[in-house]
């Protein structure tokens, strides 16, 4: 990735930790698209989020929304 594709989009995380597994959900607010991965708890924060933008940026290229 050398150009970031969210410079100029806000994400929303969320993140919820029920049992042996955390739910992390990403939310593109400017087209509210909307993804959720699951990991086990004793993931870092950081690497949480980042998966979850990794998928965020997939859902959104295979709709066409970034280039």
């Amino acid at each position: 990735m050398a150009d970031d594709p969210f410079r100029n989009r806000e994400v929303i995380f969320e993140i919820a930790t029920l049992g042996n597994v955390t739910r992390v959900v990403a939310i593109d607010t400017t087209t509210m698209t909307e993804i959720s991965i699951q990991v086990p708890p004793s993931t870092p924060q950081s690497l949480m989020k980042s998966n979850a933008l990794k998928r965020l940026e997939y859902v959104l290229r295979k709709k066409g929304i970034i280039q």
